[in-house]
This record gives C-alpha cells, sequence and structure tokens, in this order.
C-alpha cells in the first residue's frame, strides 16, 4: 500500500461515478432524490444506475444534464430466459435508457455452456440500439482466475461495452483480482483488435483509497491516460460521499491506496 493524494484522486474518480440505487425497497421519490445529486459543486457523475421501472421516471430529470440513465436487466441472478431479457432491454432503451447493465447468465457458462451466455449477451447488445451494454461477470461467483479471464473474453467476444465485476449483490462483489485479470483481457483485446471496452468496478467500493486502487490497476495495465467515462466506471451508492468529502477536504477520504 503506497500514500495517495486523496483531492487528486477524487476529482479524477467523481466524473466516473454510476451514482446506483438498485435497492429492493427503492422508490420513485428515492430515483428523484438520486437524480438531484448527479450534479455537484465539483462536476457530474457519469450516470445514474436504476431499476428499469424507474427510466421513464428519471429521463425528465437528467435531460440535458449530460448524465447517462443505465438500468440493469436479467438483474441480479442471471437467467437463461434470453427472449424476456431481450425485450427487457428493448423497452429499457424505449423508456430513456442509454446504457444497459446485464448479468451475464454466469450459471449455463459455469455449467460448460458457454455458447447459451454468448448468444444471450449478443442478442442483448443487438437489442441495446445505440445504448452501451456492461456485461455483468459475477466474478465473485465465477472465483476461479482462468474462467474470469474466459468469461471476460466471451462478453467482448459477444459484443460488450464494458465488463463490469459484479451485482453487488452476492456475498464476493468487486476485488482487485478480479479487477486485474480483467483489464488484462481488455488491454489483450486491444492488442489483438484495436477496439476500446471498457471497465466497471461495481459492488463495496466505499472509499476513497479503494478507488485510488483500481485506478492504479487501471493505469498500470492500460496506461495513466487510459481511464476516463468513456472506458472506466465505479457502480457504487457511498462512494460519492466521500469522493466530495476529499475534494472539500474532509475526513471521509479513509482507506489507502494499492
Amino acid at each position: 500500500m503506497t500514500e495517495f493524494d486523496a483531492k487528486a484522486v477524487a476529482e479524477r474518480a467523481l466524473p466516473l461515478v454510476d451514482l446506483t440505487n438498485l435497492n429492493d425497497d427503492c422508490t420513485a421519490e428515492d430515483v428523484t432524490a438520486l437524480c438531484k445529486r448527479t450534479v455537484t459543486d465539483h462536476g457530474s457523475v457519469a450516470a445514474v444506475c436504476i431499476w428499469p421501472r424507474f427510466v421513464s421516471h428519471a429521463k425528465p430529470l437528467l435531460d440535458g444534464s449530460g448524465v447517462q440513465i443505465a438500468t440493469v436487466v436479467n438483474f441480479p441472478g442471471g437467467g437463461e430466459d434470453t427472449v424476456a431479457v431481450v425485450q427487457e432491454t428493448r423497452q429499457a432503451v424505449a423508456d430513456g435508457a442509454g446504457e444497459i447493465d446485464l448479468v451475464m447468465p454466469y450459471r449455463t457458462f459455469l455449467s460448460g455452456r458457454p455458447g447459451f451466455a454468448e448468444t444471450q449477451i449478443a442478442r442483448v447488445k443487438d437489442a441495446c440500439g445505440d445504448a452501451k451494454l456492461k456485461v455483468i461477470l459475477e466474478s465473485g461467483e465465477i472465483e476461479d482466475p482462468l474462467l474470469i479471464h474466459a468469461a471476460s473474453k466471451l462478453a467482448i467476444d459477444a459484443g460488450a461495452d464494458f465488463i463490469k465485476t459484479s451485482t453487488g449483490k452476492v456475498k464476493i462483489n468487486a476485488t482487485l483480482k478480479a479487477a486485474e485479470i480483467m483489464l488484462t483481457v481488455i488491454e489483450e483485446h486491444w492488442r489483438e483488435c484495436h477496439e476500446e471496452v471498457g471497465f466497471k468496478a461495481a459492488g463495496g467500493i466505499r472509499t476513497v483509497g479503494e478507488a485510488a486502487a483500481y485506478l492504479n490497476f487501471a493505469d498500470r495495465i492500460m496506461g495513466p491516460q487510459w481511464a476516463c467515462a468513456n472506458t472506466f466506471r465505479f457502480g457504487a451508492s457511498g462512494l460519492l460521499d466521500a469522493l466530495l468529502a476529499a475534494i472539500d477536504g474532509g475526513e471521509a477520504a479513509t482507506g489507502e491506496g494499492y
């Protein structure tokens, strides 16, 4: 672990945040409050990430702000009903979502049916139209490094614009170990195909020190100029307060950089 400039990290991380509320008891009023937090005195977050049922509610609240609306499909279980997931995706895009976070059917992948997962991702990508597709691997459930590598490559080959660590709904969510593997696959894809694919760390990232650790991995693997809102996101609900406090010189900048 190393010392780091908390204010500089916070200023860098703020525009990379997908401000998230995927609580089971989320209400329209909660989404309104979330949208009001997206534009701060220190700049805007990248997106809000909310349940599909709230996309049309959020759209007029964020029009003109530059903040994207992200929503989740096949969430959180990563099920096998591809027809329903495609329909869910099309409806979300029609309602105003600019980004779709799809839970890959990781159980079918783990059971030796990678083709099923690849087909679902490809069909959802087609349904996205102009919306970005972020594929959630649920890396904490996959666990095995070689399988995380394989799942990352499968998702990218099937059309993912981003690969994302986790739903935030399982025991093990974002980890630096998974991030390193996923970023390595992204780097390999860039060298092979010269196509940009983004990375999203989601689940359990709450401190400036934790944000610094993930950004350090991105800098080391992809280069210091790579991480921007088009290529790197934090999926978080609690991180924003820590970032704002650090920028203002407060005490919420806890945690150390790696």
